[in-house]
């Protein structure tokens, strides 16, 4: 590759790291708010620049060049302290962006405890459930900070993010009241063989639950439920699992659901571990004190104790680094 320019722009590498997480010029444009033809624009003018193809493009696919892919890295490294300049200059008003996922939430704890210990910053919260569709968000600009397992993202995601561990949460089923299994205190994972269990397939936002279930329940015979559209909304959610008679893969920290009971898992005892995620090179008040709030928490509150016989998947302690 020829020596690239010393003024190369942030914007043609932008549009260069989009189109090659997403390996489509659509999706890419949509990720980036600019008209396709914009994006293809900018991506021609790198490649002159570069003088060198960067995507081998059919009416089929796209994909990497060579080229391409040895540009990746430098790319994501160049915006990453692109971003953490401008985030360093940024007006110290600027509200941080923070998905908890659902107001009963671990996330939401923290964020909680934020709040009251920096009460200067402005937080603005979301609630969409599922740490997947908030880590490409995240990558997207559109987001700043998210909560979840990061085992189950791509290594093409993680690449672009930091991450720490806050708490293990203990793995629950949520059952119908008349459930052969609700009226014990604690669910043992085999006594769920013949059961149909929803954990979000059909989903994108949460693929890394789903993945977690299906290691979980490998060779129990329990069935997973079939891919279902997303479900918005809590009133929803319920409507549909007690319509369709699931049993819900949840965790210790849920919303209630009317007519239906929260038991934790046991033999083996699962825990999900849940980390605050964020863009790599992102500097703001407000993640400091989230990081600070999340240490906090995790020491007064014991979260990152694990019980006894506890089970993480092997993704999950191999990134972890935990046995």
């Amino acid at each position: 590759m020829p020596s690239a320019p010393n003024e190369t722009s942030p914007r043609l590498l932008r549009a260069f790291l989009a189109v090659a997480e997403e390996l489509h010029f659509t999706r890419a444009a949509a990720r980036l708010y600019v008209a396709q033809q914009a994006l293809s624009r900018d991506i021609r003018a790198l490649e002159r620049e570069l003088g060198t193809p960067l995507f081998v493009r059919t009416t089929r696919q796209v994909a990497l060049t060579t080229e391409g892919e040895r540009l990746l890295p430098h790319a994501r490294r160049v915006l990453a302290a692109h971003d953490e300049l401008a985030a360093a200059f940024a007006p110290a008003a600027r509200p941080l962006l923070v998905d908890v996922a659902a107001p009963v939430s671990t996330g939401q704890l923290v964020l909680d405890a934020a709040r009251e210990a920096a009460p200067g910053v402005e937080f603005v919260a979301r609630y969409h459930s599922g740490l997947a569709g908030a880590a490409a968000e995240i990558l997207a600009g559109r987001l700043d900070v998210s909560f979840g397992r990061v085992a189950g993202l791509s290594d093409e995601a993680l690449a672009g993010l930091e991450h720490c561990l806050v708490r293990y949460e203990r793995v629950a089923v949520l059952l119908p009241s008349g459930h052969r299994l609700a009226n014990l205190p604690v669910v043992p994972v085999g006594a769920l063989k013949g059961d149909t269990l929803y954990a979000g397939a059909g989903n994108e936002g949460t693929t890394e639950w789903t993945s977690y279930a299906r290691a979980l329940f490998a060779g129990c015979g329990v069935e997973m439920a079939p891919p279902f559209p997303k479900i918005e909304g809590e009133a929803e959610f319920a409507r549909v699992v007690r319509k369709r008679g699931w049993s819900v893969l949840a965790s210790e920290v849920f919303i209630g659901v009317e007519d239906m009971v929260l038991r934790p898992l046991s033999e083996p005892v699962p825990v999900s571990p849940v980390s605050l995620v964020w863009r790599k090179g992102l500097r703001h008040a407000g993640l400091d004190a989230l990081r600070d709030a999340g240490r906090r928490l995790s020491v007064t509150s014991d979260w990152l104790s694990r019980p006894p016989a506890s089970w993480l998947p092997e993704a999950d302690a191999a990134l972890l680094d935990v046995g």
